[in-house]
């Protein structure tokens, strides 16, 4: 779930030049907060808000172990994007009991104000939190016994204890065991075994399952102890090249037959980056990052006119299909679990980004409230990406054709065993989209007892099952197409039945139908339908329509069904956002996680269902679109020992917004270095 270390620069009394508080890391800048009735003068000149800088993470920390206590132990500290003053967000726990308290903090007049918190929430799972679990596993007697007697493994070193939060019901023993009433702050440990520091240990899972309670800094329970210790494998299965050498079946060397490609722009990248205000052929925005969602996106304007406000991901449910147990509460939230911000790589240059590249770092702070860089955590450059548009004149061979380029504004995420990349797009054709690969390993384990084929799975190695398992992601979009005043109809395409009116069988329309409210924005994706966000103030003057960008799921990958577990499991309650494929709210300033802002451990209906219940207008108003999308992965032999990316994603595309094509100015281009091979 974290980078490796090396990729981190701690900062401690030493380190004024690893940060420099005169150059804060962002410059966002949010509009002032405002009703939602309040229309923006100038949405894509907002007032200049930037993130906390070093000082001001380890001010808000001093501030806040002031109010609370010298041991407070952070799990936030982040920027209030909507307080006028420079203020910061924190949570934090306070031990022995360890109850979350949230604080808004404001830095300027150093005032402290309590925010609430529900009855035993659960911040999020830091990564301190997760190797913190993984030392008390190893460190305990108990395991080190079963995992002796069980499997003959005395080295402790070679065990591996993968992080995952638990999601349960109320009555669910590990979170009651404390004589003291106080809330368990419970970590699941799928226990895997390796002989070497980078070996596969997805190849050689281990059947029994501690659970941490963080707070009491304990082990509770070890499950999985009442079957006879099945025949772990053995067998390497490897992907980094130091150790192919070892595999029995896969390639033992790296092949030699592949010949460079290079990505030269001889003149430098065509974008401008102003702090951390970017402008790029016509479009301009403003780039953020925070310890949960990562990267956000800010006030994406085309040529002036505001597209969209705010843009990130807020939610992932990773829901695994095996009733086994323990698998049957295998899941995770990984946003609202562990923070993509905090899972976030430092980039590597000419492999994970290739051309002219600008890097951002991210600042975020630990667990003591000292601030960290992750260097390199978002990557910007350009790709080439095809034709843009190209037409013959039959009559006389004459050709125009122009080459397609997109902005690319990246982060990648490791979250335990998985790698989530996360791409945001912006086209000359005046679209934006947004791509997410998935890579990294499967999460792993041995077979059930009396089975010898899995029936919730595939065996991708020997002796070596992989859970079939989903991934819903949601997208937030507080959009602004030409203002902030918006409406959102639903398209579809609708075929004519035969009869005189369609003489010919030919007919097909299209038929639009306004979203009125919260619950009639409840929408799913199963037809052929896009979403179409409009300005009902502004029409395009050549097609008389209102201007409009229309949302259109799963340009990436293929169309994917929605969540798939049953309205009363574990998932369900808490991501009911991703049953449905389109939610619309009217913006509010403390509506930001679909799941609620505490997932973990929390009994569901939180977030999107809760504020939908009002079913408040979204006519005509400032709203917020939440798109659920995902990937159910059927796991393959071919995605072991490490999974080929795969992707799914979505678009916002101009609709009667601009005038024509935007991308009839651009010019020629031929590229002379090509050769030809025939």
């Amino acid at each position: 779930m974290v980078a490796h270390a090396s990729q981190y620069v701690v900062s401690g009394e030493d380190s004024s030049s690893t940060l420099n508080d005169q150059q804060p890391f962002l410059s966002m800048a949010p509009a002032a907060e405002s009703s939602p009735s309040t229309r923006e003068t100038s949405p894509c000149h907002p007032l200049p808000l930037s993130p906390l800088s070093a000082t001001e993470i380890r001010e808000a920390a001093r501030l806040s172990r002031e109010y609370l206590s010298d041991n407070a132990r952070f799990s936030v500290i982040t920027l209030d994007e909507v307080c006028q003053n420079r203020a910061a967000i924190v949570i934090a726990l306070l031990p022995p009991d360890a109850t979350a308290h949230k604080l808004h903090v404001n830095l300027v007049t150093s005032e402290i104000r309590q925010l609430p918190v529900p009855e035993g929430a659960q911040p999020v799972l830091t990564p301190d939190d997760c190797h913190l679990a993984e030392k008390i596993v190893k460190a305990d007697s108990r395991v080190r016994e079963l995992i002796s007697k069980r499997y003959g493994i005395d080295d402790i070193d070679s065990l591996v204890c993968d992080p995952w939060s638990v999601h349960v019901s109320g009555n669910y023993a590990p979170l009651s065991f404390r004589e003291d009433n106080q809330a368990a702050r419970l970590v699941q440990t799928f226990l895997y075994r390796r002989d070497h520091p980078v070996d596969n240990h997805y190849a050689h899972p281990i059947d029994i399952l501690p659970v941490v309670d963080l707070n009491m800094r304990t082990v509770v329970t070890v499950e999985g102890i009442e079957r006879a210790p099945p025949t772990l494998s053995s067998t390497a299965v490897n992907y980094h090249p130091d150790l192919l050498e070892k595999n029995e079946y896969l390639p033992t060397q790296t092949r030699t037959t592949l010949r460079p490609i290079q990505v030269v722009q001889p003149k430098g990248p065509s974008f401008t980056v102003n702090g951390y205000n970017v402008e790029w052929e016509k479009w301009s925005f403003t780039i953020g990052f925070n310890y949960r969602e990562g990267l956000v996106l800010h006030n994406v304007c085309h040529d002036s006119r505001s597209v969209v406000k705010r843009a990130s991901l807020v939610e992932m449910a990773v829901p695994y299909a095996d009733p086994h147990p323990p698998f049957e509460r295998k899941c995770a939230f990984d946003v609202g679990d562990y923070g993509l911000g905090y899972c976030a790589n430092s980039l590597e240059l000419g492999c994970d980004c290739l051309g002219a590249i600008h890097y951002f770092d991210a600042v975020l702070p630990d667990s003591r409230g000292e601030p960290y860089v992750i260097r390199k955590a978002v990557c910007m450059h350009e790709e080439d990406v095809g034709l843009l548009h190209k037409h013959v004149e039959y009559r006389t061979g004459h050709s125009e054709s122009r080459r397609a380029r997109r902005l690319v504004v990246s982060f990648i995420a490791t979250v335990v065993n998985y790698e989530y990349l996360f791409y945001w797009y912006l086209h000359h054709d005046g679209s934006i989209s947004h791509e997410i690969k998935l890579s990294g390993e499967l999460s792993t384990n041995l077979l059930s007892e009396g089975e010898t084929h899995p029936t919730a799975g595939v065996i991708v190695a020997p002796g070596v099952n992989a859970q079939i398992h989903q991934h819903m992601f949601c997208a937030r979009l507080e959009m602004a197409v030409d203002g902030a005043q918006n409406s959102v109809e639903e398209v579809n395409l609708v075929a004519a039945e035969e009869g005189s009116h369609n003489p010919f069988g030919n007919i097909f329309r299209v038929e639009s139908t306004l979203l009125r409210s919260e619950q009639d924005a409840q929408r799913d994706a199963a037809a052929a339908r896009t979403w179409r966000i409009f300005n009902p103030h502004k029409s395009n003057t050549i097609s008389g329509k209102k201007v409009a960008y229309k949302l259109v799921p799963y340009t990436f990958g293929a169309f994917q069904p929605p969540l798939l577990t049953t309205d009363d499991s574990a998932v369900s309650k808490r991501g009911r956002f991703a049953k449905k494929a389109i939610w619309v709210t009217p913006y509010r300033k403390d509506e930001q996680f679909p799941a609620g802002e505490f997932p973990t451990q929390s009994l569901g209906g939180d977030g999107l269902p809760s504020w939908t219940s009002q079913n408040r207008s979204i006519v005509d108003e400032r709203i917020v679109i939440w798109h659920s999308f995902g990937v159910a992965h059927v796991p393959r032999t071919e995605d072991f020992p490490i999974m080929p990316c795969e992707s799914t994603g979505f678009t916002l595309k101009p609709d009667c917004f601009l005038m024509g094509n935007p991308g009839v100015d651009i010019p020629r281009s031929v590229e002379k270095s090509s050769v030809c091979c025939s």
